[in-house]
């Protein structure tokens, strides 16, 4: 450490993070076997402590935006190549989520965390669970929805969102599942807004601390929903 009075503040912050994203990564797996197993309101429960969760990583940022920008100058050259961005657990629950992208392999050191996300773009995501778990509850999905190539980013379709539609209109506990999963999704967009932001307000226009392109990178994931076929078939109720 520096020795600087407010990094203890900002290593806090972010380790408490990691053990967040940890906890997430666990249920988002035991979300996964659920929802295979077609177990609604277990499913249910664990979709409601995820979106706990990730509430309570939003909250962390209101204690970091107490850093000014001068303050965090102070330490900042200190803390080497490491940046939020990178964070290879919050990688990993992105490729959980259903994010398939190589790009994210760049710039996570440690092997190991590296095929742990590679791992994770390699198996069924969250959302090719949903899809199995209302073939379980009786609705009919298309073949290639429901055995699509995984390693592949989910692409959306009006067959896909013509079952969701019936699934809304039953409106039932699959119908719960779904909107838990849009508040999810809506809950990760606003963590990473608030980082947008957070981020602005503590460095400006200048590079992330990794080598990114700071605030002007995470603009870029900000617009990309992990679902968009539960976004597309909103337009439809």
């Amino acid at each position: 450490m520096s020795g600087e009075h407010d990094e203890l503040l900002f290593i806090v912050v972010h380790q408490a993070h990691e053990l967040w994203f940890k906890e997430l990564l666990h249920e988002l797996a035991e979300l996964q076997r659920q929802l295979v197993i077609g177990e609604s309101f277990p499913a249910l429960r664990t979709l409601q402590r995820a979106l706990a969760i990730v509430r309570v990583v939003i909250s962390q940022i209101d204690v970091i935006e107490t850093l000014t920008a001068r303050q965090f100058a102070a330490f900042r050259s200190r803390l080497g190549t490491s940046s939020g961005f990178q964070s290879a657990q919050f990688r990993e629950i992105e490729a959980v989520l259903g994010r398939r992208d190589s790009k994210m392999l760049q710039g996570i050191p440690e092997r190991a965390d590296r095929d742990r996300v590679e791992a994770a773009m390699n198996r069924p995501s969250v959302f090719d669970s949903l899809l199995a778990y209302l073939d379980v509850q009786g609705y009919q999905l298309p073949a290639d929805g429901l055995y699509r190539n995984v390693r592949l980013p989910a692409q959306p379709t009006r067959q896909v969102q013509d079952v969701l539609l019936r699934v809304y209109c039953d409106d039932a506990a699959p119908a719960q599942v779904c909107e838990l999963l849009v508040s999810l999704d809506e809950s990760l967009q606003e963590w990473r807004y608030r980082h947008i932001k957070m981020v602005e307000r503590i460095i400006g226009a200048r590079p992330g601390t990794g080598g990114s392109t700071g605030a002007a990178y995470l603009y870029k994931t900000i617009t990309e929903p992990a679902f968009p076929d539960l976004w597309a078939m909103r337009s439809r109720l």
